[in-house]
């Protein structure tokens, strides 16, 4: 089995400004990223082109979101299909903050991740645990339940086409990292899940990465663990720190 290509994403969610944004592509354009991480930023929506415009591959550029259907009355969404014709080839589906403040129910991220699959687009699917779950020892319950919504949708072959990221929610934004020993007992969980839900082969295959504060200085650490096969960058993808933490050399 070929060894998984280490992912880093960075979302800005609702930050930046069009002189911000520039300033974050040209350095990512500068750093000369060599591929051997793959490295893709999720710009706010309105400034989507833009940087697809200007940003320089190996890197590219994912959606914050996008809706279940193709077109409609739906004010306010993006469809997957407009993702795709505008060249944008990712989307983050199912973060913690569209599931607790938007309504997205497990159900609607795997309606999401469907849709976003038939259209051509890969998808950094997100599941995690609230603090009062983990307080509680429901994290594999909790993990298990939203990765299921998706396995019901999707077939054991397009899950080529997905990247988990594990983001436990009581870390994400708050500084509080989960230490290297909790997230990889997550991460491993989770690829035992897979195997035996989806498959042994899409379980080796699918790359599971970590989110919740990270930054330049526990990237490291993080990455030697050996299920943890890349970030999900919040705050830290607006600074130049995400540079190094988009070169993190997998141990």
């Amino acid at each position: 089995m070929a060894a998984r290509k280490f992912f880093v994403g960075g979302n800005f969610k609702m930050n930046g400004s069009q002189e911000t944004v520039r300033k974050i592509v040209a350095s990512l354009n500068d750093a000369k990223l060599d591929g051997t991480n793959e490295v893709v930023v999720a710009p706010p929506a309105i400034y989507l082109l833009e940087v697809q415009r200007q940003l320089v591959a190996p890197a590219e550029v994912a959606a914050q979101n996008c809706f279940s259907e193709e077109s409609g009355a739906y004010t306010g969404e993006i469809s997957p299909s407009q993702l795709k014709d505008a060249g944008v080839h990712w989307v983050i589906l199912g973060h913690s903050e569209r599931r607790s403040m938007f309504g997205d129910t497990d159900k609607l991220v795997a309606d999401k991740v469907r849709a976003a699959i038939a259209n051509g687009l890969r998808v950094i699917a997100c599941i995690g645990e609230s603090l009062e779950e983990r307080e509680k020892g429901i994290t594999k319950d909790v993990v298990e339940r939203q990765l299921e919504a998706i396995a019901k949708e999707i077939p054991a072959s397009e899950w080529s086409h997905v990247v988990v990221a594990y983001e436990p929610v009581w870390a994400i934004g708050t500084g509080k990292v989960a230490t290297v020993q909790q997230a990889q007992e997550v991460h491993a969980d989770l690829r035992q899940w897979l195997s035996s839900r989806v498959s042994p082969e899409v379980a080796q295959a699918t790359r599971i990465i970590y989110g919740g504060s990270v930054n330049g200085k526990n990237c490291g650490e993080l990455a030697g663990a050996p299920d943890i096969d890349g970030f999900l960058v919040g705050g830290a993808s607006l600074k130049p720190e995400f540079i190094d933490i988009a070169k993190t050399v997998k141990a």
